[in-house]
């Protein structure tokens, strides 16, 4: 006989396990299956974000960031070390042990909510039940449940036939975490969020980096002010990004990978020591059974889903990438928990206006809602105002002057539409936007919130303040 859960989630990422847990913490008896394998075949919870994404990259990137001010910036501060000397093994080291922190953190939590978790291959077999495979193939078990939820997630897109991973010359945003020596020539097809996070990390750490984007904009999601000033200072940095660069082909060899591509009608070659490939994610649907009980895909793969996750099968839902929108483990995170809501009749829903991204460079760039090229081409008249952090004190105490927070503003409502930034620690300025956008926010209302001196969201208040003229500590760039 099956044991009966009320919920099970197959995928135990950033949708997967925080559904399990808030269903339990609402009195459900939960199921969390997860498929993912560490290079040593062993089990680990929270998806590619906490074992090969989001935490690793960040560890990497704090480190590489900390090493080149060594280099560059301490002496600045009055502060002599002396050589200073790259140790990549013991980086790599940490940054493992980081991702297994946080992973081994979901199992305390699974226990101290009483969540089951299982390492291995979850299946649909409709009729509510489910099968589990173990992840070395030796046990099978079949469960049932009351709602079912596909948190599988995504995984990167293979260029197959014109670049294909081979985990060796030419790699996957995983294997570019966890090289063993520094590429003294990189090269990295996409200039995304993550090639571009990738490409800051190798390039602190010495190698001569060139990025093809096939796009003739950088990053075109960006308010174009501030992703012209962040393409200026990721430039500066030794990043060199070819926009409008359309990758044909690569071919591998014992020591390097020669990329052909074409730019501006000409067609050109470049050889690297590793060749990464961040062109995207796409959904992971394999071997789920979906079909077979109904679940629908669309044409670009992800799960079709109604405005409360309810697939085309009864009883069966799906969060998180798999389903496509922001990919983004906050958005999924976030679906995970109102979805389990509403099915404990609760009124939860998720604000699609008012989802923050985040790129971790230096320095970082972050935006919430609309640009401003957005926002006129969707029928707002705008007014707009930006402050610089040269005209900050506690930034320019940091020795981290470079960039602007952009405000973007309905001229007639006065209603803060977007805001977009560049800058030192911008990931968590971001937060206040955010909350200004959930709550509707007028521009005077930031303008009339006391912000503390000296700090970096001072700048916040400025950019609130030169949307109407009254910046009192920067000069008025208002549109």
């Amino acid at each position: 006989m099956s044991e009966a859960y009320d919920l099970i989630v197959i995928g135990g990422g950033p949708a997967g396990y925080p559904a399990a847990i808030r269903a339990a913490q609402l009195g459900m008896k939960a199921l969390c299956i997860d498929a993912w394998q560490n290079r040593d075949g062993s089990g680990s919870f929270g998806g590619t974000c906490l074992n090969a994404g989001c935490i690793p990259s960040k560890a990497l990137l704090e480190s590489s960031e900390l090493f080149h001010r060594a280099k560059h910036e301490f002496a600045v501060h009055g502060i002599g070390v002396g050589e200073v000397k790259l140790d990549l093994a013991k980086m790599q080291e940490r940054r493992a042990a980081v991702s297994k922190a946080n992973s081994g953190g979901v199992k305390l939590l699974f226990g101290a909510n009483k969540v089951t978790g299982l390492h291995g291959k979850g299946k649909l077999l409709g009729n509510g039940q489910v099968g589990y495979t173990s992840l070395d193939g030796k046990e099978t078990k079949t469960f049932t449940a009351k709602h079912i939820v596909i948190a599988t997630g995504s995984e990167p897109v293979n260029l197959a036939k014109i670049a294909p991973f081979d985990g060796e010359r030419v790699v996957d945003s995983w294997g570019a975490l966890e090289f063993t020596e520094v590429p003294k020539r990189l090269g990295i097809i996409g200039a995304g969020v993550i090639g571009v996070e990738l490409g800051s990390v190798w390039s602190r750490l010495g190698a001569q980096t060139v990025m093809l984007e096939a796009l003739p904009t950088f990053l075109p999601m960006v308010d174009q002010q501030i992703a012209k000033e962040a393409f200026r200072q990721f430039t500066k940095q030794g990043l060199d990004i070819r926009l409008g660069a359309k990758v044909l082909g690569a071919k591998t060899s014992k020591n390097e990978v020669t990329v052909e591509y074409e730019q501006e009608g000409q067609k050109k070659t470049e050889s690297f020591d590793k060749l990464i490939v961040a062109v995207g994610r796409r959904p992971f649907t394999k071997d789920l059974g979906l079909e077979a009980v109904g679940v629908q895909l669309d044409e670009r793969g992800f799960v079709k889903v109604d405005a409360n996750y309810r697939t085309a099968a009864p009883g069966v839902y799906a969060i998180g990438d798999v389903i496509g929108g922001a990919m983004l483990a906050h958005k999924a995170i976030e679906e995970g928990v109102v979805l389990v809501e509403q099915l404990a009749g609760h009124k939860s829903e998720v604000n699609y206006h008012a989802v923050p991204s985040v790129i971790y460079t230096a320095p970082e760039v972050a935006w919430v809602g609309l640009s401003e090229e957005q926002a006129k081409a969707a029928g707002h008249e705008v007014k707009t105002g930006s402050s610089p952090f040269a005209a900050n004190g506690r930034a320019r105490a940091m020795e981290a002057t470079a960039g602007l927070i952009k405000f973007i503003s309905d001229a007639k409502t006065d209603r803060v539409l977007g805001v977009h930034m560049l800058g030192p620690y911008v990931s968590e300025l971001v937060a206040e936007a955010v909350l200004a956008l959930e709550y509707s926010a007028t521009t005077e209302d930031i303008q009339m919130t006391m912000h503390g001196h000296p700090t970096l969201s001072e700048a916040f208040h400025e950019a609130s303040l030169a949307v109407d003229g009254h910046a009192i500590h920067s000069a008025n760039k208002k549109r």
